[in-house]
């Protein structure tokens, strides 16, 4: 009977030294192995790429990529002048309704109107010294906002003589009401309000001759608020409140106009300004009386709106209590396609109502012949913007 030899540990050493080497150089078998397939895809891949079948350098071919453009839509927004629903404690009884009689004419996707006054409760900060002349501090509660955007505005302005009339306090309430209510605020310094309808989207530039606000009277700062907007939206308005105040002072007239030893800017110059600069539709108000239309390098110009809503705060004698609604459709460009203007009246102690005997569309007609002549726009009588034979818009309206 044979005898198997004791397995001693140098055994042991040598036959795990020899494991060792063959997993080793089968590791190194494998990675070979897959080095080699990597080499051989790679190649492929580049010479299909390459249009050359043995992968050597050569232009490459086009790869097809699918793009989608969304095309830009359209706008539709109606503008009115100066609102307000009293002046706390003396507010509108019916606050909550009272756009109701023109709601319906006031209906659009953007519907643009310029605040005149505060939106707050604070107590203090008035502008308005105790034994104050000739000065209006104007506040309405910050629920109000919410009034407004039921009647449809998603726009408001704040660059006017009273957006400041409680301080800062005041400023600080009022942007921060609008916003609750949803509603975009333009005309504060720097201040550009953007808003979007369909695939488009609207800057609104405000301006007032003020530095607490966007500042008319500051042409460098116009045309760089202008050429910001235009980054940040494809259609830029401008709104200006400027000019003179009064039944006296219905006429553009080209020059710089004051009112209480203020500068209220030269409206024309400034309006004119603002499309060279890029805007598509300037609109306007602060006269609290209608102005004229103009067209001008076939663009829009509606330099006063007058006042459109006012519980006991504006006058309503004569022609300062008639009003109206204009309406705009442009072009994804910005480019004029059609306009109407909607009459309307203070009724009362200053609520707007309809005006089926369209005071203020004969008005604007008669002045902007006289202002702007060739140039004046007018306005038939179904309400719509009649443009001036040389205007160059194909959609429009021309005499």
């Amino acid at each position: 009977m044979s005898m198997i030899p004791p397995v001693t540990r140098s055994d042991m050493l040598r036959g795990r030294r020899a494991s060792r080497r063959t997993y080793l150089l089968r590791r190194t078998a494998a990675a070979g192995i897959l080095v080699v397939i990597l080499i051989v895809v790679v190649v492929g891949i580049s010479s299909i790429f390459s249009g050359s079948p043995n992968g050597a350098s050569s232009t490459p071919s086009t790869i097809p990529v699918t793009t989608t453009t969304v095309a830009l839509s359209p706008v539709t927004l109606t503008a009115v002048g100066d609102m307000d629903m009293g002046n706390t404690p003396n507010l509108a009884p019916n606050a909550s309704t009272y756009f109701s009689n023109v709601i319906g004419a006031l209906k659009a996707p953007i519907e643009f109107g310029n605040l005149e006054g505060t939106l707050t409760d604070t107590t203090s900060g008035s502008k308005c010294g105790a034994n104050s002349s000739a000065c209006y501090a104007f506040k309405n509660p910050p629920q109000f906002a919410q009034y407004y955007r039921a009647a449809g505005f998603n726009v408001l302005n704040s660059a006017n003589n009273h957006s400041s009339d409680f301080g800062s306090q005041g400023v600080v309430d009022t942007a921060a009401a609008l916003k609750a209510a949803g509603i975009t605020q333009a005309g504060m310094p720097g201040q550009i309000g953007i808003i979007t309808e369909g695939t488009s989207k609207i800057a609104f530039c405000d301006f007032a001759p003020y530095p607490s606000t966007n500042n008319l009277v500051d042409p460098a700062a116009e045309s760089a608020l202008i050429a910001k907007a235009k980054t940040l939206a494809n259609i830029v308005v401008v709104y200006m409140h400027a000019g003179a105040e009064g039944t006296a002072a219905t006429h553009v007239t080209g020059q710089t106009e004051t009112y209480y030893g203020e500068n209220r800017g030269n409206a024309e110059a400034f309006a004119h300004s603002a499309i060279d600069d890029g805007a598509a539709l300037v609109i306007a108000s602060g006269p609290h009386v209608d102005r004229a239309m103009e067209w001008y390098k076939n663009h829009l110009i509606a330099y006063s709106l007058g006042d459109f809503a006012s519980y006991n705060n504006f006058s309503t004698y004569s022609i300062m209590g008639i009003s109206g609604i204009l309406r705009v459709q442009l072009s994804a460009s910005g480019q004029y396609i059609s306009g109407s203007w909607a009459s309307t009246v203070l009724a009362g102690q200053g609520q707007p109502a309809m005006d089926p005997a369209n005071q203020s569309a004969s008005l604007i007609s008669q002045l902007s012949r006289s202002d702007f002549g060739a140039n004046g726009v007018t306005v038939a009588a179904n309400g719509t913007l009649v443009l001036p034979a040389s205007a160059q818009t194909p959609n429009a309206q021309k005499r």
